[in-house]
This record gives C-alpha cells, structure tokens and sequence, in this order.
C-alpha cells in the first residue's frame, strides 16, 4: 500500500529544503540574536558601550524568563559602570541581578538603592528600585516605611513635570500599602498620624535610616567603595 501523501512526490528547491529544515525562532530568541549581533560588532576597547550594550542583553533575558543567564551577563557590569561613572546604569544592572534570583540578590538590591538614592538616577527607576526593598522587608519593620518615604521624596525632588504626577500616584500607593501592612491603617488622618510618628516627613531622618537599612542588606559585600564614589561626585 502506498502510503505517500499527495505533496511527497513534489521537487524541492534547495532553498525550499533548507527553509523546511529550520527550527523556528521565537520573536524573543530573535531579538536576543539581534542584541548579541550588536554586542559583537562593537570594538573591544569601547568597554562602555560593550557594556551598556550587555545590560540590555541582560534585560531581553530576564524577559524570556532565562535568569542565569541573565545574571551572567549582568553582573560584571556592576564595576565596569561605575568605572565609567554611568551610575543609573549601574542602579540597573544591580537591579537585574536581583531580579536573576541568584545567591547574591539582596545584596544587589541594597546596593542598587544606594546608587539610585545617592546619585541622580531617574526617578522611575529608583521608585522600582525602592519597591524591591519593601518587598524584602518585613511587614512589622519600619524599613519598608522608609524606603516609601524615599521614594515619594525622590519623584518630588527629581522628577520632570510631565512624569510627575503619575509617579506620585505610585511612590502615594506604596506608602499606603506600606502603612496598611506595618500599622493596618486605613484612613487619611491615621495615616497623617503614622507619617509623623515614624518622621517619614522628616528627609534628613529617614534618608539617614535608609542607610542603616542598606547596610543590613548589604552587609560587608560592597562591590565598591561607598565612601570614595560619593567624595568623588560630591566633592565631600
């Protein structure tokens, strides 16, 4: 018996054969070979945009849900960046390292607020940044109460006006949220009480706990020196 379909006795051209033969290719795998095409064609000695170009690898990878890699590429940047004083990179690429879920995340994440927080990185990002601290921090710790507050101060004091409103409305929603889990408060007046209670009115004391609460997560296992980044930049 002839088991042959009706289409099986057809010619094929080389490139007919070929095309049959490939696997297909997702639209994530095929933007990362875009990306990887883009890192290959930079010279090795322009290590700033080789890195740059890397992050952003890192970010494809943490999209397509593959996290060792991503932490591979992401965290050799770190130093790289700052090297090149591209600190909001830097935020970012410590900010993907936690997001990777590997061994050393929340370190990263500490160290990722203390670059967004010291240096003039977008407020966007540092609210993200200041969110991942509340999500590792208790819901009786003052600390994710801090982290809010730095958040909200942060978007008022960097944030451009056609962005502003709308990160208010988000860095508003995680003090509340914050508020709600720490004391279970539920109205505009306990709320007011609460602010004024834990002096998250107050930048130059909660900006000074943020600290006490990085070098928790931290602990001894900075990337880089704190002290002279911030005499560098600040001349202090």
């Amino acid at each position: 018996m002839n088991n042959q379909g009706p289409l099986d006795n057809l010619p094929l051209s080389d490139a007919e054969k070929n095309l049959l033969d490939k696997t297909p290719v997702s639209t994530g795998d095929a933007k990362l070979q875009a990306l990887r095409s883009q890192l290959d064609s930079l010279p090795d000695d322009a290590t700033l945009e080789r890195a740059q170009a890397s992050l952003v690898i890192a970010g494809q990878l943490l999209d397509m849900d593959r996290k060792p890699e991503a932490w591979q590429f992401s965290r050799p940047l770190v130093e790289v960046l700052i090297e090149h004083k591209a600190f909001e990179d830097a935020a970012l690429a410590c900010q993907y390292v936690y997001l990777a879920e590997q061994d050393d995340a929340i370190v990263a994440i500490g160290q990722a607020a203390w670059l967004a927080v010291t240096f003039p990185v977008d407020p966007n990002l540092t609210a993200n940044i200041l969110d991942h601290i509340i999500d590792e921090t208790p819901d009786n710790a003052d600390g994710a109460a801090v982290a809010a507050a730095t958040a909200h101060f942060v978007v008022d004091v960097r944030s451009e006006e056609d962005q502003s409103q709308e990160l208010r409305l988000f860095t508003g929603a995680m003090l509340a949220r914050v508020a709600k889990r720490h004391s279970n408060i539920e109205n505009q007046a306990d709320f007011e009480i609460w602010v004024e209670k834990l002096e998250l009115n107050d930048p130059d004391k909660f900006l000074v706990r943020l600290r006490n609460v990085v070098d928790v997560l931290v602990q001894d296992e900075w990337w880089f020196h704190r002290g002279d980044l911030r005499r560098e930049f600040t001349g202090k």
